[in-house]
């Protein structure tokens, strides 16, 4: 795909010279609109002219003025969610614009690489399950709305993206998002309004893709300007930083949503000690950008694969790092993916189980922004380890009623002072709290290990259903 670099300014003087409104792709028929908030909608006209927005909930008119770019912004309030479809009209410089069916319920911006890309209809010879049953029953989903941004890279700032609002219906839904469609499906059964999501992915995209040049030239390693005058036949589109903010987020960027989706990770394995910082600035500068406060930001681990070496570290090392920004990003959380994923796709990085994924992210979504109590959303965790000779005793949190399966627990392993690993028998203690984890191979047991190689397939699950999240007791370098 040719990298375009075309100049933002450029593109909005060009708007402004049309003399009627326009208005980003982002606004149009069939768009959901943030409840009860000040829903941000802008476009461009004559400089100095005048535009009223006029919402057709309401008798209350909102006026701007366009700026010497051409560029009029409004900040319209919105009523309580409801499935009535509305019209929102915008007048002003001789012409107007009549969005329709337009609802009001929650929106969230969902992002990432390419499992975050991966349609309904699937990625080449790797089908999404269950999604011939999604497609064809999309209907019953009125309320569900998602925007695809247009997948494209530029260097500098754009000011538009196509990607308009489309109904859940079959001849719609084999195109959106697996990943955020699903989340949009579970949120809208279970709060009951209208949900819609704004899918803005590009598969392979580096977390460094996703964030402004000025903060791109605080990073030692990473050159914009030298990779300008990098030919796409060295360097691909989505292997570039910067240029998706540039192209896909930034015309986007204010558009008044409930929080973020983030799946991505893949493209930064092997950057595992950068990664946890470059993804909390990635989210302060997102937040601080669309100005709205601390904004959730849900992710997801990134999925068990080859990664050229199924018995590696490398990705679960980039797993480790996803856990450590959690505790860095304020109001985040991860969901955990080791468990969703079958035998036979150790060579597919897009595994098949988008629709857990989905209705994972809904979960957390619904207990930690909406306040549903007793929503399924804390994973069991690594707390605290006891060492003595060849037993090992592991302590977890969020365990309420114990593991399952029943009896031995699949997926430790356990090192001595070499620092080899092998495989370890593991039980459930009395009131389910601790692990205990022996070996034959091991006299005195240094460390313990769970699902911590590339692929791995997590067996480890609460009463509900949600895994054990991978983890090492040991800090050895890798």
């Amino acid at each position: 795909m040719r990298l375009h670099l075309f100049c933002g300014a450029i593109a909005l003087t060009a708007v402004a010279a049309e003399a009627e409104i326009v208005m980003p792709d982002i606004f149009s028929d069939n768009m959901v609109l943030q409840q009860q908030s000040d829903a941000r909608i802008w476009g461009w006209c004559t400089p100095g002219a005048s535009v009223v927005v006029n919402p057709g909930w309401s008798e209350v008119s909102y006026s701007a003025t366009a700026g010497k770019d051409g560029r009029w912004d409004v900040a319209v309030a919105t009523p309580e969610a409801s499935y009535t479809p509305w019209t929102v009209t915008v007048s002003g410089d001789a012409s107007e614009i009549r969005l329709e069916n337009v609802l009001v319920g929650e929106v969230w911006l969902c992002s990432g690489q390419s499992n975050m890309e991966m349609p309904l209809n699937g990625f080449w010879c790797q089908p999404v399950e269950n999604a011939g049953k999604a497609i064809a029953y999309a209907g019953r989903y009125p309320g569900v709305r998602v925007a695809t941004v247009e997948r494209k890279g530029e260097y500098e700032p754009q000011a538009r993206a196509a990607g308009k609002w489309l109904e859940s219906k079959p001849e719609n839904a084999g195109g959106f998002s697996a990943v955020a469609y699903f989340f949009a499906r579970s949120l809208n059964d279970i709060l009951g309004v209208p949900v819609g999501v704004i899918n803005c992915s590009l598969g392979g995209s580096r977390v460094e893709g996703w964030m402004p040049k000025w903060k791109l030239d605080e990073y030692p390693d990473c050159d914009v300007e030298k990779e300008k005058a990098t030919p796409d036949s060295v360097l691909h589109l989505w292997e570039r930083i910067n240029i998706m903010y540039n192209a896909m987020l930034n015309p986007i960027k204010g558009y008044t949503v409930k929080g973020f989706l983030w799946n991505q990770g893949e493209a930064n394995v092997g950057a595992h000690l950068q990664y946890p910082q470059r993804l909390a600035d990635m989210v302060k500068i997102w937040r601080d950008e669309w100005n709205q406060g601390q904004l959730p930001f849900y992710y997801v681990e990134i999925p068990a694969w080859s990664y050229g070496n199924p018995d590696g570290s490398i990705a679960a090392l980039l797993r480790e790092a996803q856990h450590k920004a959690a505790d860095m990003i304020p109001n985040s959380g991860f969901v955990s993916t080791t468990d969703l994923i079958y035998p036979y796709e150790i060579d597919d990085i897009h595994g098949s189980k988008k629709e857990e994924i989905g209705e994972r992210l809904a979960f957390m979504a619904s207990g930690r922004t909406y306040g549903v109590r007793g929503m399924p959303d804390g994973y069991p965790c690594y707390k605290s380890v006891e060492l003595s000779g060849n037993r090992a005793v592991i302590h977890l949190d969020n365990i309420t009623n114990g593991l399952t399966p029943n009896g031995e627990l699949e997926g430790f392993e356990v090192a001595g002072a070499d620092r080899k690993f092998y495989p370890a028998k593991a039980r459930e203690l009395r009131y389910c709290r601790a692990i205990e984890v022996s070996s034959d191979d091991v006299a005195d047991i240094k460390a313990v290990r769970y699902c911590f190689r590339n692929f791995s397939i997590g067996r480890v699950h609460n009463l509900v259903g949600l895994p054990l999240v991978p983890f090492r007791t040991d800090d050895w370098a890798e």
